[in-house]
């Protein structure tokens, strides 16, 4: 009983501590993201609040963290944009129009996200290949360390000829530059050595404390969080409990032309949101040796956007950087999750002046540690020892998910993956034939899958012309996995049919016999059902024999 105690307790304070730590990292990156969708600081924060809480509570990955992610902001920009411009050309104008119908997306991307649990397409992302896998985690690492390099620039104002003002990034330099590298480089030892010398203290919280008192009591005039807020045009991170917004609902058009404007975004939104969450919960599954619950966890994402929604918050999904945080700092409990949300929350009604002066250079640091973990160093180490295709499809993922997007890095891996696995598969089939003179019969034995891939392979197998009169097809070895290969058959009997040659299929399983009749009524009588060989019931029905 007390070790079960000392274990809780442990457990619970490595939570604590590790959700404390995932909510500073939270910040600078949902301020980030908050600037490429246009849209206030708070609404990105506040958002990352609900979607992390309700995913914590219910979703199916204890240890996932949830927020307003960069995936998810890029997609709703032009929404904005759009959205205003629509505002603008009603009869009674209204100003900022474009961000009613992005709340108003994320209610629709969350009941999407909640239909897809519901009707369990979560199962799908098993289906993802491991070199698929490994083309993400590199790839979204490759992203977020540029990212980080990103923030060693600053905002500068500057003023066209026609008086037009703009800002526009500076890289640092001198002084400036040395100074922010010196706490990065200070912030990662800290992380790094700490462990070494007592593991009862969170590495990575404690090294943003120390690097933010040595920045406070040397007085370094260094880019802090506040800085990096007041830059990007927000006035700051105080803000307000969340509470329903009555606005949406009094100037949203609730019309066809409004769900066919949100429409396409908020199922873009949904897949993306969706993509990454069962990505990142396929990666803490591997971390940690468990296995999480993808349709569960796509309810609660659903949730937690409709909610962030109707509370005026932005659209989220599960972040890979801050769960990898999470998780490193001994994070594995709900208790996790929950304290990222509320500690966020706490930061932005009572905190924010001290969260303000936390440097940006601790918090890059953190995050290239991060970096540094999530990458998946040992696929460059086999990248000479797997298959070729496999080698491809690890290299196309990363960089279309640096190039372009995380979700068409998926679709573009997965297309890939299959296109391969078929080729090979067709490959595959072939025929061994056998003839009985006294029987005046030829039997083909089949091995291999008869797909769409392989039709060709499989009719080449057969000489119509110099077959005796009675055929044999035997699939003992093989399956008929779709309507090509159905129709694949239906050619090979009507081509003997018209040398009137007899033709029957034997040792097709049940699933396979359901799948022909029902596309071919007429070829029940080819097949040959009343079979006496023990291999036949076990290769057409496992069940029994268990």
């Amino acid at each position: 009983m007390f070790e079960i105690i000392r274990k809780t307790t442990a457990s619970a304070k490595n939570d604590l501590l590790a959700g404390m730590t995932v909510s500073l990292a939270m910040i600078p990156e949902v301020v980030a993201f908050a600037f490429v969708a246009r849209i206030d600081p708070l609404v990105a924060l506040s958002g990352a609040f609900i979607i992390g809480l309700i995913s914590a509570i219910f979703g199916g990955r204890p240890g996932l963290i949830s927020g307003a992610a960069g995936a998810v902001a890029v997609i709703f920009v032009h929404l904005i944009s759009e959205g205003h411009a629509k505002g603008m050309a009603f009869d009674t104008p209204i100003e900022n129009m474009g961000y009613f119908y992005l709340l108003a997306a994320v209610v629709l991307m969350g009941l999407i996200q909640i239909l897809s649990g519901v009707f369990k397409l979560g199962k799908f992302i098993r289906l993802i290949p491991h070199p698929v896998m490994l083309g993400f985690v590199n790839g979204l690492a490759i992203v977020i360390f540029w990212a980080q390099i990103k923030m060693f620039t600053h905002k500068h104002l500057e003023v066209a000829a026609d008086g037009l003002k703009s800002y526009v990034d500076v890289w640092m330099t001198g002084p400036e530059l040395f100074t922010m590298i010196g706490l990065v480089v200070f912030t990662m030892a800290v992380i790094l050595l700490l462990p070494k010398l007592t593991t009862k203290l969170p590495a990575a919280l404690t090294a943003i404390l120390i690097t933010t008192i040595v920045v406070i009591v040397a007085d370094l005039d260094v880019s802090t969080v506040g800085s990096y807020i007041r830059e990007g045009g927000g006035d700051g991170l105080k803000g307000k409990f969340p509470t329903p917004n009555t606005d949406l609902w009094a100037n949203l058009p609730f019309n066809l032309d409004t769900l066919k404007f949100i429409l396409p975004y908020a199922f873009l939104a949904a897949s993306v949101g969706l993509i990454e969450s069962l990505m990142t919960m396929n990666l803490v599954d591997e971390l940690t040796e468990t296995r999480g619950n993808g349709n569960k966890e796509c309810i609660a994402q659903g949730a937690g956007n409709m909610l962030s929604g109707l509370f005026g918050g932005t659209g989220g999904c599960g972040m890979i950087g801050q769960t990898v945080i999470n998780i490193n700092s001994g994070g594995r409990g709900r208790l996790s999750g929950v304290t990222m949300a509320v500690t966020l929350l706490i930061f932005i009604l009572f905190a924010d002046k001290y969260i303000e002066q936390v440097p940006i250079a601790a918090l890059i640091g953190v995050m290239f540690i991060m970096v540094m973990e999530t990458f998946a160093w040992s696929s460059l180490r086999i990248l000479n020892k797997i298959p070729i295709s496999d080698a491809v499809v690890l290299i196309v993922v990363s960089a279309v998910t640096v190039i372009f997007d995380l979700a068409i890095a998926v679709f573009v891996g997965v297309i890939i993956s299959a296109l391969v696995f078929s080729w090979q598969s067709a490959k595959r089939i072939s025929a061994r034939k056998r003839r009985i003179e006294e029987e005046d019969k030829a039997i083909y034995e089949i091995w291999g899958p008869l797909f769409f891939g392989s039709t060709k392979e499989f009719n080449e197998k057969f000489d119509i012309k110099a077959d005796p009169t009675n055929i044999e097809i035997d699939f003992l070895e093989s399956r008929v996995t779709d309507i090509s290969g159905v129709e694949a058959i239906t050619t090979l009997i009507e081509k003997y049919m018209k040398v009137e040659k007899n033709v029957t299929l034997k040792h097709l399983s049940e699933d396979c016999i359901k799948l022909i009749v029902k596309a071919d009524a007429g070829l029940e009588k080819n097949i040959i059902k009343d079979i006496d060989d023990p291999r036949y019931y076990v290769a057409a029905n496992p069940a029994k024999f268990e």
